[in-house]
């Protein structure tokens, strides 16, 4: 059976605040590929819902394609692959796997069954990235963005991992976009 995290939405501080490196991750459980492929869905019962999730993507085989690995939870992927990145450019926040946009370079989609309230996320680019979150009509609920690139080793004002957050309501599709940069991000979590 697959953990939930069930941090009450009026007790989730700002992402901001929580990203103290790694006191946002441990304060919640993490959802592996192999619990989501053996876990019922949780979705029918507006009780067995959990308030947050944080996506574990360790267990993903390196290159592998993303696209429905944990649609059981209600979200997927489009244009990702997992990697254990080597370029030191673009370290991982934890662990050791990524999602790499690709094959596009520099865009991302993740598609969600159910709309969500918040989308949480660590990214480290070559390019200016642009985070944007839509409804079920397509209309941009919300969109933030990391202004330059933020490579390790690199000058930029900006450290590698950078935390990006999206608050709305109804959010549907979730949009990464890195100028046909190249893009990874790390500890994924969203809630309703």
């Amino acid at each position: 059976m697959a953990k939930q995290c069930s941090l009450p939405w009026d007790e989730t501080k700002e992402f901001a605040e929580a990203t103290s490196t790694s006191n946002f991750i441990e304060a919640q459980a993490r959802m592996s590929y192999s619990e989501f492929n053996s876990a019922e869905p949780q979705f029918g019962s507006v009780a067995n819902k959990p308030a947050s999730i944080l996506l574990n993507l360790e267990d993903i085989p390196c290159f592998e394609v993303v696209e429905r690995q944990f649609q059981e939870w209600g979200i997927s992927f489009r244009n990702a692959i997992a990697l254990h990145p080597s370029n030191p450019a673009f370290p991982p926040h934890s662990g050791n796997t990524v999602l790499m946009a690709a094959p596009k370079s520099g865009f991302l989609e993740i598609l969600c069954q159910q709309p969500v309230r918040f989308f949480n996320c660590y990214v480290t680019s070559s390019q200016r990235t642009i985070l944007s979150a839509y409804d079920s009509q397509d209309k941009i609920l919300a969109r933030t963005e990391m202004p330059g690139p933020n490579l390790a080793g690199s000058d930029s004002q900006i450290p590698p991992n950078a935390p990006l957050m999206l608050r709305a309501s109804n959010i549907s599709r979730i949009t990464f976009y890195a100028f046909d940069g190249q893009l990874i991000v790390d500890d994924l979590s969203f809630g309703f």
